[in-house]
């Protein structure tokens, strides 16, 4: 009785339905089409793919996109000077820096820069904070992609104990946020009881924390750190992690995952798959941010 490989790029083809709706029904009422500056500094290849998939997703929703290409030579101060210019643009409604930075600069500076109305990473400390009050804010698109996998899958989280694996500030953390927090709040949470483990969780302490878990959200960036012996029968896994390896026979580099996937999926009740699961979700939330700075919301 294998798992349900649930189908992130099947979710994220329904939410760009309902943003090209959206962005529809926003542009027949008379205002200007959504508007999304992607600014993509250096050569690295991961970012370069990363901001192809986003400005494809915006093409397919109807949302007008550009991509600033600046050199890995680029100051800090002029990258500032360019984001400044942009906040400043008033057709430009979402904003997003691509991550990482090249080593001289300071990324948690720049996230900062960005207007925090314009932010659609969810980056900006001002929605870092608002979310962690379960105020409205804009959601990091990962984690609130990682929340649609789960509300849209049907997966109960209300009093389930859940491990999130990873602590990161962009994903871990907001994961945690959105599953424990309150499900009468402003922005409504999972109401779950939440475990953060993290690179000082020893192997061994993980497992009595996931072997207890209805929902183990893997986000660590390590492969195969989630195994079958780890995992309760009928249990919920969340793969956010993403590393290229190298296929030790044909030699051709291919993507995984955090979890064991072949063997987990034989103890799973859900489980999402490795490319084609969080992934896709995470661009189909970044349109759904750009059209909510669109509207001013």
């Amino acid at each position: 009785n294998d798992a349900v490989v649930i189908s992130g790029r099947k979710l994220a083809r329904q939410i760009r339905q309902e943003a090209r709706y959206e962005v529809e029904q926003w542009v027949a009422a008379g205002n200007k089409r959504p508007h999304l500056s992607v600014v993509l500094v250096g050569e690295d290849p991961a970012s370069h793919s990363y901001v192809l998939n986003k400005t494809k997703a915006a093409a397919d929703v109807g949302i007008s996109s550009e991509t600033i290409l600046r050199p890995a030579s680029i100051t800090e101060e002029e990258l500032l000077d360019l984001i400044s210019k942009l906040n400043n643009d008033a057709n430009v409604d979402g904003l997003l820096v691509q991550l990482p930075l090249p080593k001289h600069i300071d990324e948690r500076r720049i996230c900062n820069a960005v207007s925090p109305d314009k932010d659609v990473d969810g980056f900006h400390v001002i929605n870092v904070g608002r979310m962690c009050l379960d105020q409205y804010s804009m959601l990091p698109a990962t984690p609130w992609g990682v929340w649609e996998i789960i509300k849209r899958t049907g997966i109960p989280t209300l009093g389930k104990n859940v491990v999130v694996a990873g602590r990161s500030k962009n994903v871990g953390m907001p994961i945690a946020m959105l599953l424990h927090t309150d499900g009468r709040h402003e922005r409504p949470g999972g109401d779950a009881t939440v475990t953060i483990s993290h690179r000082y969780t020893p192997k061994e302490e993980l497992k009595q924390h996931t072997i207890r878990a209805d929902i183990v959200v893997a986000a660590a960036g390590i492969p195969n750190l989630i195994t079958a012996d780890m995992i309760k029968e009928g249990a919920a896994v969340i793969d956010v992690g993403i590393t290229r390896v190298q296929d030790p026979v044909t030699a051709k580099s291919r993507l995984v995952g955090d979890v064991d996937f072949e063997e987990v999926k034989k103890k799973a009740s859900y489980i999402t798959p490795v490319p084609g699961g969080v992934g896709p979700m995470t661009v189909a939330m970044l349109m759904k941010n750009t059209i909510i700075a669109a509207k001013k919301l």
